[in-house]
């Protein structure tokens, strides 16, 4: 089976808990699932600039890269704990408001905090 990669930003400490849970459950259920932090890679790897990466939540599998919601999806579907919330998510109109909210709410915001944190460190 290969390998799912997830790239995350490890500075921001919302993601870092979510993905600290997510290789827990991973652990457990033995998954396929490589967890970098995108400040230990060179995102160039990824077909992406540090700022592209640290916008939005990315997932490599089989070579092909996918960003934001879709990205959520494809590590939710290797969790069991996740699947439920994969199945439910990915039906058409609950996807459309799942995309949106993460397109418009979420990547923004925890953008947008990263931003300030760096700032408040130099």
């Amino acid at each position: 089976m290969t390998d799912i990669e997830i790239l995350y930003n490890g500075r921001c400490p919302i993601c870092s808990a979510e993905i600290a849970a997510y290789r827990r459950q991973a652990e457990d259920a033995d998954a396929p699932l490589r967890f970098i932090d995108l400040h230990q890679t060179d995102t160039a790897d990824w077909g992406l600039t540090p700022e592209q990466a640290t916008r939005r939540f990315h997932v490599r599998r089989d070579g092909k890269i996918l960003s934001g919601f879709p990205a959520f999806l494809i590590l939710w579907r290797e969790l069991p704990r996740m699947r439920w919330l994969a199945r439910l998510l990915d039906r058409p109109v609950l996807r459309q408001f799942a995309e949106f909210g993460y397109n418009r709410v979420a990547a923004p915001l925890l953008y947008w905090l990263h931003k300030r944190r760096e700032a408040r460190t130099g």
